[in-house]
């Protein structure tokens, strides 16, 4: 009988597609903003004043906070979201990875070679690996702690496989 893994979508779909956009959308926004009032309120002279430099100063400030912000956002959501909706199921001698959009992945069990989560995180949650290969021809997917029922997900993989998991 297959055993299926989801995990959870707190977000609505169109948020998790789209959600990008409207961060950058309101990042530009901010920009405008400040070089609106910038042009409204700046005195436009040739020489060095420090008007010059508190204005050259609040542009870089907005600059940064424009596009550093949605950056900052972004990464992490999809670091944590980037997989909700996603599915993962182990039925006989197959893995078959789903994600919310229909695309799929599969791996036969025989072909899979290890199961280890990644050495250094740098963006939550950690990725657990797994990699099957024949011959010369390696591939790997992951999950993240996020799958619902984790451990035991992990568990049946690696019984199924024969494989021991090497988690932290």
């Amino acid at each position: 009988m297959p055993e299926v893994f989801h995990y959870p979508m707190p977000y609505p779909s169109w948020w998790l597609d789209y959600y990008y956009l409207v961060t950058w959308s309101l990042g530009m926004l901010l920009l405008g903003l400040g070089w609106a009032v910038f042009f409204r309120y700046g005195k436009f002279s040739y020489g060095i004043d420090l008007g010059c430099f508190w204005k050259t100063a609040v542009l870089i400030l907005l600059t940064t906070a424009s596009l550093g912000g949605p950056q900052y956002y972004n990464t992490r959501f999809v670091g944590e979201h980037g997989q909700d909706g996603d599915s993962v199921k182990i039925s006989g001698d197959s893995f078959l990875y789903l994600d919310r959009k229909g695309n799929q992945k599969q791996f036969a069990l025989k072909d899979i070679r290890a199961i280890y989560q990644e050495e250094i995180t740098y963006n939550p949650p950690p990725k657990i690996y797994i990699v099957a290969g024949k011959a010369a021809a390696k591939d790997s997917m992951f999950v993240t702690r996020n799958l619902q029922d984790f451990r035991r997900f992990i568990d049946e993989l690696s019984k199924a496989a024969g494989v021991e998991a090497k988690l932290k």
